[in-house]
């Protein structure tokens, strides 16, 4: 008896046949139909990478006898210069209207040039495709495209919801690496017998699916039980487990799975229904779901990032007063500036000696690293400073109920030492090292009940955490929050901390705001709109709105949860979880 399996297509269930591992023969959609106008393939070479120097590389390029070339057509990526019979199945699908007038891109992967010889010695496929990272996004979309369109007299759409990518092995990783580092870009992806192993990091896809905030993009997979299981992983398994991420974390997933081998057999059977998914409802963008349990205690439906001032050079050390005003700084250009619970902008210090990291003491002052004079100031509600220490050039702090003050002392000369400090400053204005050894002491902050001191180690993918003794020091350190690096760097980057009432400990980083339990794991990740953040703060009358430093912007967002303020009286949150 043959097995059956079922695709969900324009909210309708359809139950097709499972044929056979070798009997994935295709439909009439993939073969040339009698009446329906065949496309136009231009064949060229793409030799000017700068993403990937030294490389060439062969595309074709498919146009339909429809397309009106005075028009942003939309347009689908294919890697390995294409397969699943794709022109032939454009050509049905366009002239029944299922899909829409698009241009095909099929391209291959790089080839390497041998300098002694200009002989093609290497392919480029594995670094170019398994890859994470936005390298091969950066190449499509800054290079080959553009590329295209001038070389070829064709308008691409530059709108995401127009825009799909695909493929197979590495060549479907590659395609999901693209929409889910730029999915403003292209929102549909098809991927058959996907490389979601660990050859060069893609195993950890499914783990960062459950945890980022869901991305509108939309994902048909395929694979079958009798893919590859080699050194680098199950590839069956692998694909299962991306189609239960995708599932969990709401995102519009569709799968076809069989039990075909590594090849493209079945892919290329159910193309043409894949392409009618994914091109359900367009031109509506696909709908990005609503996450984890954890993101939707955080998270407020429909409440995304808004911008709050730009053109500043660098953004640091956002702070809020009991008010809820935020003050943050311009730290190149000595710069500190407020914005008022109407939203107004005014500048608060017009030097702050390139003012750093800074937070407000139960004193109701500004405390603030001034890293030109190497001291930490304190600013009244006039702007009026007050030497507090000196002597050390510090990063951020953090200023306890009691008057006690931390302060983090990285290694600024660049070296891989392990001799970053941390300070304590108590209210007398006696300061003494309390730790050493960090790499890059960073951000810093208290728990909630302010018993603890955590301090993020950018050079690291750790926060660690010290037991604050009844004198202000501190004992029993330990790594205890393990962070996510993305495949760019070789650390997390981690920079500004905060918690928030509930006790969950929010870290900035490379990959973005990741947010940690009680238990030291990183449980969600919410990227910011230019893909940068330093530090952040909760501002607002009712402490339940982020404002985040992300370069040269200011960005809000309302939440459901509130931020501790470690100037008030300590509080303590409900016991961890497990």
């Amino acid at each position: 008896m043959k097995r059956r399996f079922s695709l969900l297509l324009a909210g309708l269930a359809f139950v097709l046949p499972l044929r056979a591992a070798d009997d994935y023969k295709p439909g009439p959609d993939s073969l040339a139909q009698p009446g329906v106008p065949k496309g136009e393939l231009i064949k060229g070479t793409f030799d000017q990478s700068k993403v990937f120097p030294g490389t060439v590389r062969d595309y074709t390029v498919y146009l339909p006898v429809q397309l009106d070339r005075a028009k942003p057509a939309p347009v689908m990526v294919l890697q390995d210069g294409g397969g699943f019979s794709a022109p032939t199945v454009f050509d049905n699908l366009i002239h029944k209207k299922e899909i829409p007038t698009l241009v095909g891109v099929f391209v291959m992967h790089g080839r390497v040039k041998a300098p002694s010889t200009n002989a093609l010695d290497r392919f480029n496929r594995s670094y170019e495709y398994d890859g994470l990272g936005g390298d091969y996004a950066k190449f499509l979309l800054d290079e080959l495209l553009p590329f295209i369109e001038a070389k070829h007299s064709v308008k691409l759409s530059q709108n995401g919801t127009d825009r799909a990518i695909g493929g197979a092995s590495s060549g479907a990783i590659a395609a999901f690496t693209v929409a889910w580092e730029r999915p403003e870009a292209f929102t549909r992806v098809f991927s058959a017998i996907g490389t979601y192993v660990g050859l060069r990091g893609g195993n950890v896809y499914p783990t960062l699916i459950r945890k980022y905030e869901p991305k509108a993009i939309r994902v048909y997979l395929q694979d079958g039980s009798a893919d590859q299981n080699i050194y680098g992983g199950d590839w069956w398994k692998a694909n299962e487990e991306m189609e239960r991420a995708l599932k969990f974390a709401g995102y519009e997933v569709e799968h076809a799975w069989g039990d075909g081998g590594h090849n493209g057999k079945h892919a290329t059977a159910i193309f043409p229904d894949a392409l009618r998914w994914l091109w359900t409802d367009w031109p509506a963008l696909p709908k990005a779901g609503l996450g984890s349990p954890q993101l939707k205690d955080i998270l407020i439906p429909g409440e995304g990032w808004q911008l709050v001032a730009e053109g500043y050079k660098f953004t640091e050390g956002p702070a809020a007063n009991a008010k809820g005003e935020v003050f943050y700084n311009d730290v190149p250009n000595s710069k500190t500036y407020k914005v008022g619970l109407d939203g107004k902008l005014s500048e608060f210090i017009a030097d702050s000696k390139k003012g750093d990291g800074q937070r407000f003491g139960p004193d109701g002052r500004l405390h603030a690293v001034a890293g030109g004079t190497e001291q930490i100031v304190a600013y009244d509600a006039s702007g009026k400073a007050t030497k507090i220490a000196e002597g050390f050039r510090g990063n951020d702090l953090v200023v306890a109920h009691n008057g006690n003050i931390y302060v983090t002392d990285p290694n600024w000369t660049g070296a891989n030492t392990n001799s970053s400090k941390v300070w304590l400053i108590k209210p007398d204005g006696t300061k003494q090292v309390v730790d050493t050894g960090l790499k890059f002491s960073n951000g810093i902050t208290l728990s909630p009940d302010q018993t603890l001191l955590y301090v993020a180690d950018s050079r690291s993918h750790w926060v660690y955490s010290y037991q604050i003794k009844p004198d202000g020091t501190l004992q029993h350190k330990q790594r205890y929050y393990h962070l996510h690096m993305p495949d760019t760097a070789d650390d997390s980057g981690a920079d500004g901390l905060r918690t928030d009432r509930d006790g969950r400990l929010w870290v900035a980083t490379r990959l973005g705001i990741q947010i940690c339990d009680q238990a030291g794991r990183v449980n969600c990740i919410i990227p910011t709109p230019n893909g940068k953040v330093a530090n952040f703060t909760f501002g607002g009358e009712n402490s339940d709105v982020l404002y985040a430093a992300c370069g040269d912007k200011i960005f809000k967002r309302k939440l459901k949860v509130k931020g501790a303020d470690h100037a008030a009286p300590p509080l303590k949150p409900a016991a961890p979880r497990l």
